[in-house]
């Protein structure tokens, strides 16, 4: 796949067209005769304790998507810098959770204002544990609008696995991966050092009230029956049972120890985005005839936007 090089200076305010805020409609216009996929990070505002800066989950999916956008040309959209939480989350002084009727209803909007625009091919990035929320709302999308597109979420840990892992189960960390632990910490000091402050890192032990095994923590990479998301009451709310914001050993982070899941990462969004355009290049999409029922005129109205002679998305519905 080539070579990442990382730490970058991020380009949320570079004037090099690689965020969709930084372009204008011309750029917007032109890119997407050569490019018309977007990747659309989503993170979080949220405690990771002393280490670690409130939008590290935000932070860790811009500076990927980065990556491979510099790679591949497509386009970064702007990031979602709120997310949804799980219940073990909510009272944390520092996170600030949106609700998920609200989160879900955002991923939505930002799916119809895209594909109107003519970024008919999604993929949605989170290194923050949404993947119960998130694939819920492509899927409403879908069965509200049923027009031509590709929408996908890509679960980061899901793709880091190993590498994300610690020593017992092959992986590089000494613990195993939580929330603002070794290994999260370890990829933003990897990526956006910067933002760091190791002289402040805290540990603490949170241990669930089940036996091993049964519930998984942190990206749900150990494949344990239950997953994180699935369950309420095996752990405490962390605004008492760790209010330092962190779930493991953040001293232990070290840079190198992330390298590779960080590679693996954007090896693999680097063969998504090539695999997207090699079976739909620029401007072409799956056959309407074999995803939706719609009548054939309206989708080709829908095709051509409002500007064209056509419609816009929003006469099928409003995405509340």
């Amino acid at each position: 796949m080539g070579e990442w090089k990382f730490p970058n200076e991020g380009c949320l305010e570079k004037p090099n067209k690689m965020y969709y805020h930084t372009m204008t409609k011309k750029d917007v216009e032109e890119r997407l005769k050569v490019n018309d996929i977007i990747i659309i990070p989503v993170g979080s505002t949220e405690n990771h304790g002393n280490a670690g800066p409130m939008g590290e989950d935000t932070f860790i999916v811009t500076r990927i998507a980065e990556m491979v956008a510099a790679k591949t040309g497509c386009t970064i959209a702007s990031p979602l810098w709120y997310g949804s939480h799980p219940f073990h989350h909510i009272g944390q002084p520092g996170t600030v959770p949106l609700p998920d009727d609200v989160f879900s209803a955002m991923i939505r909007a930002i799916i119809s204002g895209y594909w109107n625009t003519g970024f008919r091919k999604q993929i949605f990035i989170s290194m923050h544990g949404q993947e119960y929320i998130i694939p819920s709302a492509i899927q409403e999308w879908g069965k509200k609008y049923q027009v031509p597109a590709l929408i996908l979420f890509v679960d980061l840990p899901r793709v880091m696995g190993q590498t994300l892992m610690d020593k017992e189960h092959g992986g590089p960390f000494e613990t195993p991966f939580q929330h603002a632990d070794e290994a999260e910490t370890s990829i933003s000091l990897a990526l956006f050092p910067e933002f760091c402050d190791m002289e402040n890192a805290e540990d603490t032990t949170i241990k669930g009230y089940l036996p091993a095994g049964h519930v998984d923590s942190g990206g749900d990479i150990y494949g344990y029956p239950i997953p994180g998301h699935c369950q309420v009451g095996n752990v405490g709310i962390e605004c008492i049972t760790a209010p330092e914001g962190v779930l493991g050993k953040a001293t232990k982070a070290d840079p190198n120890k992330a390298k590779a899941c960080i590679e693996r990462a954007c090896d693999y969004l680097f063969k998504l985005h090539n695999d997207i355009l090699s079976v739909f290049p620029p401007g072409k999409l799956p056959d309407a005839k074999l995803i939706s029922q719609r009548d054939p005129e309206e989708i080709e109205a829908l095709l051509k936007g409002p500007t064209k002679g056509g419609k816009h998305i929003y006469t099928i519905a409003w995405p509340s």
